[in-house]
């Protein structure tokens, strides 16, 4: 661990969501043993926001009640350019697509994480949703992730999780639980600092 604090890089994750009879799955892969970052770990598709992410069009834009509380924290430019990394990363690492160009209307906020101070390789991650019927293709994707495949949310909760992402998955179930209309009127979202929940 440095004694360098290192600015996070703005990070995209995308929980694609789908209801089966035994209650929700969401998408999630196991990172491989070489990463840098959270190597060995269960985590959702995602990764950093790349320059490029800020100009490339999308088909339908953020909803607007989306981009106010991702703008609670991020520029218009991030907040869009995050939206397009979420659904570039994940057909990046599954092959499932939101659209060429993507359609992010699809996509709710969820919560953000700040990686911890002093750690050499640092992220501030938002975390999106979206049904899984808004996603076309095959499960495929580049081979970063291994064993790509909708998880119960229950079974993914008995595995050996970071704790950011199985906090994640709890405010995901926090989230499910409200009606349409009350996601879209939250006022606030939930942000990881220093390995505590706290209100954004």
């Amino acid at each position: 661990m440095s004694d360098v604090v290192v600015t996070p890089r703005p990070a995209a994750s995308l929980l694609l969501l789908r209801e089966a009879a035994d209650g929700p799955e969401v998408l999630m892969g196991l990172r491989g043993a070489g990463h840098r970052f959270m190597p060995n770990r269960m985590v959702f598709p995602g990764g950093a926001v790349d320059a490029e992410d800020h100009a490339a069009s999308c088909a339908a834009p953020l909803r607007a009640e989306v981009l106010q509380r991702l703008e609670v924290a991020a520029d218009a430019s991030l907040a869009r350019a995050l939206g397009i990394a979420a659904a570039r990363e994940l057909e990046e690492e599954t092959g499932l697509s939101l659209g060429r160009p993507p359609r992010l209307d699809a996509l709710d906020y969820l919560c953000r994480a700040i990686t911890p101070a002093r750690q050499p390789l640092r992220f501030d991650a938002r975390f999106f949703v979206a049904d899984a019927a808004t996603a076309s293709g095959a499960l495929a994707g580049s081979g970063e992730l291994e064993g790509v495949r909708f998880y119960a949310v229950a079974e993914a909760l008995t595995l050996d999780l970071a704790l950011v992402t199985r906090g994640v998955l709890e405010r995901l179930l926090e989230w499910r639980a409200m009606t349409p209309a009350a996601r879209a009127a939250r006022p606030h979202g939930h942000v990881l600092i220093e390995k505590e929940w706290q209100i954004e």
